[in-house]
């Protein structure tokens, strides 16, 4: 037997039988069909889907309607969501758009006075009074009126040196007992009544902040409320300082 080195030159292989499936019994070649791309395939494959959906219909009638209700509830419940934050994010824009009129835009800074009590005296000539305001029990001290009004006093003169300054005295509804009145508007009350210590032209720049109960939300609700009647956040944050007055037991 010769041996053929597999080197350039070398004889060259050839094939032995044609392309195609060779049928051993009767020595003939099946050549392979050539798949055809026919136009109406995809017409067929949804009649096949078609047919074997009615099958399962017919088969689990309760089941292919319980997933059809599921599904058709799902599509309107994201419909409905997404028809929902359209129109949500649609009027947040107009809004927006139509808010460029800020009752004070040319305000910057942001001065606070926390209110701590309601003045429920029906004229505003006893402010120094402590049976004019509603009191706590550890309120009802000889000079505690006065620190409210030194209070709404050192407000007002700091906001009165900062002509880019709105002042808000900020103060709910805390004394149920004393009716539908605020601190904030008790506190403002008492300035308009004092004919604003002399600085009559901050009343124009002075408004009121009238949900906060405690202290945390006199700072964040008079935040928000400057960014309702400025359109901006404060660049700037003075809060008052409240000095009370305080009996000792010994």
């Amino acid at each position: 037997m010769s041996n053929y080195p597999f080197r350039p030159g070398s004889p060259k292989s050839f094939t032995a039988y044609p392309r195609g499936d060779f049928d051993l019994e009767s020595g003939t070649i099946r050549r392979t069909r050539k798949h055809r791309h026919s136009p109406l395939q995809p017409i067929k494959m949804i009649r096949s889907i078609g047919n074997r959906l009615q099958y399962y219909c017919k088969l689990h009638p309760l089941l292919v309607f319980t997933i059809s209700l599921s599904v058709g509830v799902t599509i309107l419940l994201l419909f409905s969501l997404y028809e929902s934050r359209f129109e949500m994010m649609a009027s947040y824009k107009k809004f927006d758009m139509g808010s460029n009129s800020y009752p004070l835009p040319n305000l910057q800074n942001l001065v606070m006075v926390a209110g701590h009590s309601v003045y429920t005296s029906s004229s505003c000539g006893k402010v120094d009074k402590e049976d004019s305001w509603f009191l706590e029990s550890y309120q009802k001290n000889p000079g505690q009126a006065a620190t409210f009004v030194a209070h709404i006093q050192e407000g007002i003169e700091v906001a009165a040196k900062d002509d880019r300054a709105l002042l808000l005295f900020s103060g709910g509804e805390t004394r149920r007992d004393a009716g539908p009145r605020s601190e904030a508007q008790s506190y403002w009350a008492v300035a308009e009544s004092k004919g604003w210590f002399g600085k009559e032209d901050l009343r124009s720049r002075t408004l009121t902040e009238e949900h906060a109960r405690d202290s945390f939300e006199n700072l964040l609700f008079s935040v928000c409320r400057f960014r309702e009647l400025t359109g901006t956040y404060p660049r700037n944050i003075t809060v008052s300082p409240f000095y009370s007055k305080f009996v000792c037991p010994v």
